[in-house]
């Protein structure tokens, strides 16, 4: 039996960057602990098992020390005004996930000639939030009234991530990696992260955060497309001090993109209670509580102190209220969900017609089996 030398050192690290500790990986192999002290070398067979536990590649636990993982885009996340701690490999995958479909679709684009889309960088941080705002409701077709009749958040988050995608927008959104549920996205650590580029601009929304959640992601990041600045984002309607001046610029498109200043002022009764108010235009603008706490802040509506209180209790209820998704939904849908419409069309037309190898595109879409690929190409119209 073939064993192979592999430095505790690094077995200690692929640990500790998977979130786990020694004790989780016991049960598997037995002898872990004999690794951790050199005393015993896995064989290659158990160190590949290894690798796909801790989620990472291989060939790093061959190195003499740790790679250094910096993120391959800027980091605009904060905890309470702190820069966040060594990105997960869950992060890290979708986003070597995603960078990799944005650059198959940026050439796919290219061979079809499509013309790049003006509206990707076309705004500064000098250019106001409620022009910008205009703007992207413009070229999205974004309305309050349309969103005021949908059904559901759901229905409102579905609709807005459509018109996205018409525009040339790629929205793709998931809580998990790829399609595996054993890896959930974790909301405390990303909301989401736009990729810039003028003939592929992309957006990732963590699927794991609630409905109204997303739509503040998607308009966050959508104001970093107009912005023509990649970043990853915790996106959070809170009026922000202390932060990146670029992350209170695009709260501030997000805010106004939702919920127009104008619009919720409009919609203030007298005398009508706090907690009444939220309700009933949360429901209006589809939007969460918190967007619209931060909207009668913004309206003069609630002054500071009582602003910050209402904002305590409200991010503690919608703490307790919190529920788990239940179900999974229509299978293709989610899957169209994940890698957005317009990419799995084109990914399916470049495949059949033989300029994208059928391995690389079940790879990019997270598919197996060939009968799922063509029923995504159902799905999106081009396969009968």
């Amino acid at each position: 039996m073939t064993r192979v030398a592999v430095r505790p050192e690094m077995l200690r690290w692929a640990v500790e960057r998977a979130g786990l500790v020694p004790d989780d990986l016991q049960a598997r192999f037995t002898k872990f602990p004999e690794w951790l002290e050199g005393e015993v070398h896995p064989t290659l067979k158990q160190l590949e098992n290894f690798a796909k536990v801790v989620h990472v590649p291989i060939g790093y636990l061959f190195l003499p020390e740790p790679p250094e993982e910096a993120l391959p885009i800027p980091d605009f996340r904060t905890l309470e005004g702190r820069q966040l701690a060594q990105p997960s490999p869950n992060l890290l995958e979708m986003i070597y996930a995603c960078q990799e479909r944005q650059s198959w679709y940026a050439d796919f684009a290219r061979l079809y000639q499509d013309p790049e889309l003006d509206f990707v960088g076309s705004s500064t941080l000098q250019t106001s939030p409620e022009a910008v705002a205009r703007k992207i409701r413009t070229t999205l077709g974004f309305s309050v009234e349309e969103r005021r009749d949908c059904g559901t958040w759901t229905d409102a988050l579905r609709m807005f991530n459509r018109q996205a995608d018409q525009a040339g927008i790629l929205v793709m959104t998931s809580g998990v990696v790829f399609s595996n549920n054993k890896r959930p996205l974790d909301v405390d650590e990303f909301r989401g992260f736009a990729l810039v580029d003028r003939s592929a601009p992309l957006v990732f929304i963590n699927g794991s955060d609630s409905k109204s959640a997303q739509m503040f992601t998607l308009a966050h990041e959508l104001a970093h497309i107009w912005l023509g600045a990649s970043a990853l984002s915790n996106a959070s309607a809170a009026p922000l001090a202390g932060f990146r001046r670029e992350e209170v610029w695009c709260n501030k498109v997000a805010a106004e993109l939702l919920a127009p200043l104008a619009a919720v002022r409009a919609e203030l009764l007298e005398d009508e209670a706090l907690e009444h108010t939220l309700s009933r235009l949360a429901r209006h603008f589809k939007v969460s509580t918190l967007v619209i706490l931060r909207r009668l802040l913004d309206a003069g509506a609630l002054d500071r102190a009582r602003f910050n209180t209402a904002w305590r209790s409200e991010i503690q209820r919608l703490r307790e209220i919190k529920q788990k998704s239940g179900g999974g939904g229509d299978f293709y849908r989610t899957t169209l969900s994940r890698v957005s419409h317009r990419f799995t069309r084109a990914l399916v037309v470049s495949t059949l017609e033989g300029q994208t190898l059928y391995r690389d595109a079940f790879r990019m879409l997270g598919v197996k089996k060939t009968e799922t690929f063509n029923n995504l190409g159902r799905e999106v119209g081009v396969m009968m």
